[in-house]
């Protein structure tokens, strides 16, 4: 295959392949990087560009995942303690957003003319599609649609009582403005300060633990809670919030990191913007549930052996002793009478830490790389199993959540004798695909780090291109021109596809070119202050 290198050529060789790869990673260079084909409009010169392949974990790539930690660690740390209200208004279009942009538009006017004609758009869609992708390149925020409104009937929305719960504590609500930034105080001496809080939020009691998380009594240890707990902490912790802005009057902003305690139940560090009284948290958790209204799933009706079989004539699945089919997950739904209990009720436990930050002290840097620090591994790979206890302790937790359904598309509903929504051939209980069911996540589905919208006021993208506008700033480089160039990702059926030693060997030249010019802007901006002018930007 073009390309590629043979098993001899690998062999002869001059650099092994592991020193290759220790020397980039000590450089900070990506082990994985993407080959990219940059070919110059005005002058047809074709260059080699390798960029990094962007992992968020270390077992794939420390170097990707260690930036993206840092870019995380920078978004926690800009928005935490804003003064003023962050600006959401999105920038104007430039010049070559606007030129896609306008025909874009000329096109769609084409398109629904056809339409009106009665004629063919298949090759307008083509155009439309092809003209998308270039708006998402020029960066472009928003979606363009492209699709009509049917002329059938809106599906509706099955609602349940919105009446809160006997067993919950009362929540008061406020009129929720929109202002994000927390209260000023001021002490005897005169000085302001705009605290901020660092949260953290644990899952209820399942059952009496050690000091490394292993239960004392695994037999009486609640698993089932603790894997729904698992399964709906993300929607836990949501509703958390709303009820906090409901409490607080205004729209408290925060940024959260989702990991494991030695017990695997998952617990929620957060920094939220603007000083909580401790009671109003307390008040606020035990005010807070999520109920999940689901079918019960207490009676197992088919099990290995025994399984639904797919009906291809009429797309369901059909009970194999009798052939009948299947209630559908919407009749499923229907069947649960407002005297029924909720399938799960989700709740935080009652003990929390919250502690008073203040911007550019010590305790916020520590409570930000807490928040990080584990970002970098999956959820299961935050503790790792020392002991044969807490190894039994994980394989028991994952027995438990093999045959919970995650959502209304798990196939473990066969199991129940329900059929999945939107089902589809092959599905096996006890065999779901979707991410809560890997050992390595134990149960959480949801992203490792939530963040409010109005936290910074930009997207992690605006994070990362604020980045390298600080590093071409500082170098003091000019902008490339987006349209001049036009790029393409290199296969390994191309005939100037790089080998995975090779690519290497380009990252190592590149981060030490990168640094050398760092190091050299560095020292000349030390040497002469003065040429550096009042907003910082060399003279």
């Amino acid at each position: 295959m073009p390309g590629r290198q043979t098993r001899a050529e690998r062999a002869a060789h001059p650099l092994a392949r592991d020193s290759v790869r220790k020397i980039a990673e000590s450089l900070g260079g990506c082990l994985r990087p993407v080959q990219l084909r940059r070919t110059d409009t005005v002058t047809g010169e074709v260059t080699q560009v390798m960029i990094p392949c962007g992992a968020t974990l270390a077992s794939i790539c420390p170097p990707c995942a260690e930036r993206a930690k840092a870019l995380r660690a920078a978004q926690c740390r800009e928005g935490w303690h804003m003064e003023d209200e962050p600006d959401l208004t999105p920038p104007g279009p430039d010049e070559t957003q606007e030129y896609w942009l306008i025909l874009r538009a000329e096109a769609q006017v084409h398109r629904d003319q056809a339409v009106d004609r009665g004629e063919s758009v298949a090759a307008l869609d083509e155009l439309l599609a092809e003209l998308d992708t270039e708006i998402t390149r020029a960066g472009v925020r928003g979606t363009v649609t492209n699709a009509r409104s049917g002329d059938g009937k809106p599906k509706q929305r099955r609602s349940r009582s919105t009446r809160r719960r006997q067993d919950a504590a009362p929540l008061p609500r406020r009129k929720v403005s929109p202002h994000t930034v927390g209260r000023v105080f001021t002490a005897p001496d005169g000085k302001s300060y705009r605290p901020s809080m660092f949260l953290t939020l644990t899952c209820d009691s399942y059952g009496a633990v050690r000091d490394d998380g292993t239960p004392v009594d695994p037999a009486s240890y609640d698993y089932v809670r603790a894997a729904r707990d698992a399964l709906h902490f993300a929607a836990l912790a949501d509703r958390f919030i709303q009820n906090l802005r409901r409490v607080l009057g205004y729209e408290a902003q925060y940024f959260g990191a989702v990991e494991p305690q030695r017990r695997l139940a998952p617990h929620l560090h957060m920094a939220i913007r603007g000083a909580v009284p401790r009671p109003v948290i307390r008040q606020v958790i035990a005010a807070t549930y999520h109920q999940v209204w689901w079918p019960a799933t207490g009676t197992v009706r088919f099990d290995a052996g025994h399984l639904p079989v797919w009906d291809e004539a009429t797309r369901t699945y059909l009970d194999p002793s009798t052939g009948e089919v299947l209630p559908s997950w919407d009749q499923a739904l229907d069947a649960i009478s407002a005297d029924d209990p909720p399938w799960h009720v989700a709740r935080f436990g009652p003990k929390f830490d919250a502690q008073g930050v203040l911007a550019g002290s010590k305790d916020a840097s520590k409570c930000i790389w807490y928040m990080t620090k584990y970002l970098t591994k999956q959820v299961a790979d935050c503790h790792t199993p020392d002991t044969e206890a807490q190894r039994a302790h994980m394989d028991r937790l994952a027995e438990a959540l093999r045959y919970e359904p995650c959502s209304p598309r798990c196939a473990n509903w066969l199991r129940y004798g329900i059929q999945p929504k939107n089902a589809r051939p092959g599905l096996v209980p006890g065999a779901c695909k979707g991410k809560a069911h890997r050992p390595e996540h134990c149960g959480y589905a949801g992203r490792r780090v939530l963040t409010s919208r109005k936290w910074s006021g930009k997207t992690l993208a605006d994070h990362r291109g604020d980045r390298k506008a600080w590093i071409i700033e500082t170098l003091g480089l000019q902008p490339p021109d987006p349209a001049r160039y036009t790029w393409h990702v290199v296969t390994p059926d191309d005939h100037d596809y790089l080998p995975l030693d090779r690519r290497l060997l380009h990252v190592i030249a590149d981060r030490t070119r990168w640094r050398s010019a760092l190091d050299e802007a560095r020292r000349r901006a030390g040497e002469a202050p003065a040429e550096v002018s009042a907003t910082g930007t060399a003279a």
